[in-house]
């Protein structure tokens, strides 16, 4: 189903649901300033000071003082529609798009039984661990997940998925299977930050499953994915080593533990684009002190064509208030990347170059 269609389908459903159900709001909110304190920015490519702190998104920050990039908000509406069927949208509004409110989910869910739900429509891609909930910054320890283990072009898709349940023994066992496709025709990250000319990103033959494994105080999440990559810039189809296409395999695990007020929060990804592959991860630790929560991050992004960086972050989180949180950030950014090129020159692959940034304000759900 296309996403014009599902879009209707989703609004006719809540709609409709008017007369028979009611329609459960809720909603999240983050309000963040920020700024570069240092930073070599990256003189090829015209760019100043520069801490790009969301790739999927393009917030990033300068040396002066903005409350956008990190700043959102949403709503997601859902209606029951009796006998196992359930309508859900969702709006986003970012300050990195002037705050525009876009439909970031629409879906429609039919429950099985208490194990397994099928769902069709727009939904976030599961790739990573914080993935499904990477706008509500409450759910997380910092201002935003690593950047460096987030850093694709890709984050939604239009597709079905089924979603599975069970207990065995102490495990809570869960999982995900989904396929689908997202053909994205002005990519943010790709047109705008990564080059001048509109680029339209396309994933197709999407697909993929998630398992969690889940005891006392062990997280665990394995994620693969397979997809084929098609790519237009400016209208014209790019093409990779004189093909106009290229697959991709993604695999990501991610072990996290909340034992005695320690934390420690991890995750390995790993993707193969033909024979190139792009490797990242991340490691927090943090203590929780009652409602205040201090942590280290460290986070690393490697590519053997070149792209190489990685974040040191410390900050702490504090719980004033039973659905808001106040978070202070301080991010370090080292960037190494270059690539040698047959003829000895050196193609630049640098992002945004080395920097220095803190980033300061409030998650909020409600």
């Amino acid at each position: 189903m296309n996403k014009s269609l599902m879009v209707l389908a989703v609004s006719a459903a809540l709609t409709a649901g008017t007369a028979q159900a009611e329609i459960s709001v809720t909603g999240f909110a983050s309000v963040y300033g920020g700024k570069v304190l240092s930073g070599t920015g990256v003189e090829d490519f015209g760019l100043g000071p520069t801490f790009l702190a969301t790739y999927p998104t393009v917030g990033y920050y300068e040396d002066a003082w903005s409350f956008k990039p990190d700043s959102k908000y949403g709503l997601q509406f859902s209606s029951d529609l009796g006998q196992g069927l359930t309508a859900t949208a969702q709006l986003v509004g970012r300050g990195a798009d002037d705050y525009n409110a876009e439909l970031e989910w629409a879906y429609l869910s039919y429950e099985i039984n208490d194990h397994w739900t099928i769902q069709a429509g727009k939904k976030r891609l599961p790739l990573y661990y914080y993935s499904d909930f990477f706008d509500v910054g409450y759910a997380y320890l910092w201002v935003r997940p690593p950047a460096d283990n987030y850093t694709w072009q890709i984050f939604n898709y239009n597709g079905v998925n089924a979603q599975f349940n069970y207990q065995v023994g102490d495990w809570a066992v869960g999982g995900n299977l989904y396929t689908g496709r997202e053909d994205d025709p002005n990519n943010k990250l790709l047109s705008e930050f990564f080059g001048s000319q509109p680029v339209r990103e396309i994933w197709k033959d999407i697909m993929g499953g998630v398992l969690t494994l889940n005891r006392d105080w062990l997280d665990l999440r394995l994620t693969y994915m397979q997809y084929t990559n098609e790519r237009y810039r400016n209208g014209v189809r790019v093409t990779w080593d004189g093909k106009d296409t290229r697959d991709g395999t993604f695999k990501g695990l991610a072990a996290n533990i909340d034992y005695n007020n320690w934390l420690l929060l991890t995750e390995f990804n790993k993707l193969t684009l033909d024979s190139s592959d792009f490797d990242t991860y991340m490691v927090s630790t943090g203590y929780r002190f009652d409602k205040f929560t201090p942590y280290v991050s460290y986070a690393d992004f490697y590519s053997e064509g070149g792209e190489k960086h990685n974040t040191t972050s410390l900050g702490f989180r504090w719980d004033f208030h039973s659905s808001a949180a106040f978070k202070l950030q301080y991010d370090k950014v080292e960037d190494n990347g270059y690539n040698v090129l047959p003829d000895n020159t050196v193609n630049n692959q640098m992002v945004a170059g080395d920097s220095t940034a803190i980033t300061f304000g409030v998650d909020l759900v409600f």
